[in-house]
Formats: C-alpha cells, structure tokens, sequence
C-alpha cells in the first residue's frame, strides 16, 4: 500500500482467483480437502486514493500496488472517465482521477489484467466532505448588460456549443498519452482573484459559480502554458471572450480566458512555460484579468489541483 503523500487513503480489493482440485472419488475428495487449501489464494492488487474526501471539482491521486511481475496493464475509471494508469515501479501503477462539482460519491475502479488471462477488479468509493452553508455573499461584478439580460435563441445556442466544442476537446484528450514529464506551473505569477467554486453576482443577480482560477494582470501582460501541450483551439467566445485550450494527453485540458492576443495556432505544440497569450479584457469581464481553467475528459476540475501534484505522477519512465 502507499499513500503517496496524502493523508487520507482507502483502499479495498474485491476479486479472487480459485483452483479447484478434481478427484475421482468422494473419500479422495475428503483427503484432498484435509491436506489441502480449496481455493489457491494469489497476492490481490491494492487501491488507494488522496485525498478520501476531495472537494468538488477536485483532482484525485490514485496508485494501485499489485506483488509480482506478470501484470502486463492496469485500467480504469472514474466518474465516467477513463483513469490512465502508467508504471512507476515494477509494482506500482499510478493514475489522476476526477471529482466532479456536483456528485455526492464516486467510485475508483482499476483493472489488474496478467500475462495468464487473470483480470483483478478493485474498488475505492470517495465522498466529498459536507459543506456547512456559505455564510460569505457571493461576488458583485458589473458586466454589460449584454451579458446578463435575457439571450435570444441564436445566442444561446452559440454558448451551448461552445461548451459542448469544450467538453469534446476533453473528451480527445483521453486519446493520447500524457505528454509532459514535469509538474504544471501557475501561468501567472500574479495574485489569485477569485479562486475554483466561488459564486458570482452579475448586475445584481447571481448567474453561476465559478469554475476556474483567476489571475490579476494588466491588457498585454504574459500568460505562459502550465505545461507541455498541444493547441487544441484557439478563438473566440461569447462568455469567455479570446481563449486558448491546450492538450496535455492523458485526459487533461487547460484553458485562457479573456485574452487581448493568442500567440498560439492550433496544432502547436507548447512547452511548459511558453508564452502562449496576452493578458486582456475580451468576453465576460469587469476588467483585465486571466481566467484559468481545466478538464478531466469533459468534466471541470479545479486547476490548483494540478500543481500539487508532484512530477513523479508524470515522469515514470524517468523513475526506473
């Protein structure tokens, strides 16, 4: 079992392998039982997850521990999602996972498969910790009224599909591995804002929460890649103005919001740190500022999650 620096962890194993012993006769049967075992026990993969309780919209670690040297892969899922597990030792498999905002429980399931056929299935069930009532008032901004009165159909229906078109740049990241080996970065130095679930007041009505991380900055200001990526798009929408999603692979998405200037094309592929944009105040704003963003497959997680995980999640190869 390893708990991989958290400090809560569960892990539960729910599968057996048996072998049956065939004899001719009932005495024989007899026998055979008394010396001996009916069933030959073979060392069951451990499940673990940090943290046990994540907050909604929160990014989960998850190891699985499996004795001996026959497993050939390790899948799963979560939450509907793909877990995309990657060797780090000869016994340990590791893989993030995502809680989404809205869900009350979610299970871990791994599968152990082996060079014999065998396949182990293990199980982990998270809960997320019980909100006591926000007793702070949700943030007043003042937008255009463009942004809040009712939208005409056309409207709407632009803002649907361009969440779906987000949601299906997540949904692609599953088809690739991940495709950096270092830890992410904040992509602005700056103060944080307003941070990941907080609810916002537009014009005196509360429309949403916010489901991403702001960073103060002035129009022209640098916003960097938080990690190695592929440009999946780079245009403009009606909410979140000028915008630039990178492909990590392996799942994970990030996104820029509101930005004055891409520097970026779709199909680039950025380094970790790379000037990607321009800070600025396009679509739904108060003023200039960087929102940032992120997707496991099509869910929304919180960004912060991403830069406490340490570089060992990413880098295996590098730890053999």
């Amino acid at each position: 079992m390893t708990n991989d620096g958290g400090t809560e962890t569960s892990s539960v194993v729910v599968s057996l392998s048996m072998k049956i012993l065939h004899l001719p006769a009932f005495a024989a049967v007899f026998v055979a039982l008394s010396a001996f075992p009916l069933v030959a026990q073979h060392s069951l993969p451990g499940l673990s997850v940090t943290p046990l309780r994540p907050a909604p919209g929160g990014i989960v670690r998850v190891a699985l521990e499996s004795a001996g040297d026959s497993v050939l892969t390790v899948t799963g899922d979560m939450a509907g999602e793909a877990l995309h597990f990657r060797r780090s030792t000869q016994s340990l498999w590791r893989a993030i996972g995502p809680m989404p905002v809205d869900a009350t429980t979610a299970t871990v399931r791994a599968f152990t498969e082996y060079s014999s056929g065998r396949v182990d299935t293990s199980l982990v069930s998270i809960t997320p910790p019980v909100r006591a009532p926000s007793t702070s008032r949700p943030r007043r901004l003042a937008v255009s009224s463009r942004f809040t009165r009712p939208l005409d159909s056309a409207t709407q229906a632009r803002i649907d599909r361009e969440n779906e078109l987000a949601r299906e740049i997540g949904r692609r990241a599953h088809d690739t591995p991940p495709l950096w080996s270092a830890s992410f970065l904040r992509p602005r130095p700056s103060a944080v804002t307003s941070r990941f679930g907080s609810g916002r007041m537009f014009n005196g009505t509360v429309t949403s929460r916010h489901l991403g991380v702001d960073f103060s900055g002035g129009v022209g200001a640098t916003v960097r890649a938080a990690n190695r990526g592929v440009v999946a798009l780079a245009d403009t929408f009606f909410l979140a103005g000028s915008v630039v999603y990178l492909d990590h692979g392996g799942g994970v998405v990030t996104g820029y919001f509101h930005l004055s200037r891409t520097l970026v094309s779709p199909g680039d592929t950025v380094e970790r740190g790379q000037q990607i944009g321009l800070v600025g105040a396009t679509g739904r704003v108060t003023g200039p500022h960087l929102h940032w963003s992120a997707r496991y497959g099509a869910l929304t997680v919180n960004p912060v999650d991403l830069l406490s995980l340490g570089a060992y999640y990413y880098g295996a190869q590098r730890e053999r």
